[in-house]
């Protein structure tokens, strides 16, 4: 089976290096930044999408807030982040059964690859899916269907893995089984509601659910 996982929020915890840029770009933005509660649902959109309220859609001013934001998440936030327990022992475990792994997530790919490269398990991805310069606005959906061409698999013989809605009505868009993780940013209700075949609360139930 083709399992495509999530990045920031499934593999990864990745909150401190995320909010910290997203603080250090509304800072050199001079926006005020949201309230903490909120914060958290920065994780997993697009940063166009997250930004674009703030800055009373003014795209100009979104871009130059994503610029900022990139500008320290490539100079030390792409290290801010600790690997989920059981993540390891999970990849481990598909790998030696046989999946085909790879990874499809709104980070920008130039700073997704980097960061699934240093992984203890990242030479088990044979792909790594994400935005490319230019094009901001790139879904899931997308991003799924590209993976099922490159790997030539039907969407019956595949699976999203995923923390957030995206993931799922990317998964949903190409008719591929969404599973949702619980140990990441999103909630049982929201990935139900996005479809989610299924749900796992720890690392260790995938497996079960991906031969089900």
């Amino acid at each position: 089976m083709l399992c495509l996982f999530d990045l920031d929020g499934t593999l990864i915890d990745s909150e401190l290096g995320i909010l910290t840029c997203v603080r250090h770009a509304l800072a050199r933005m001079g926006v005020p930044e949201p309230e903490p509660a909120s914060m958290r649902s920065w994780i997993g959109p697009p940063l166009h999408q997250s930004f674009a309220p703030l800055l009373d859609h003014d795209e100009a001013g979104i871009q130059a807030a994503i610029g900022h934001y990139h500008e320290r998440f490539r100079a030390v936030g792409w290290r801010e982040h600790t690997v989920y327990p059981g993540i390891e022992a999970l990849i481990a475990g598909l790998q030696a059964d046989g999946h085909v792994l790879a990874v499809v997530t709104s980070k920008p790919r130039l700073h997704a690859l980097p960061i699934v490269q240093h992984l203890p398990f990242g030479e088990a991805f044979a792909r790594v899916y994400g935005p490319e310069p230019g094009n901001p606005h790139c879904e899931k959906a997308s991003m799924i269907a590209a993976a099922l061409a490159d790997f030539g698999v039907p969407a019956a013989q595949a699976a999203m893995i995923g923390d957030r809605r995206f993931d799922i009505e990317g998964a949903v868009a190409n008719r591929v089984r969404g599973l949702g993780v619980l140990w990441g940013f999103g909630s049982r209700e929201e990935l139900h509601e996005a479809g989610a075949t299924a749900v796992a609360a720890t690392p260790d139930q995938l497996p079960a659910l991906l031969a089900a």
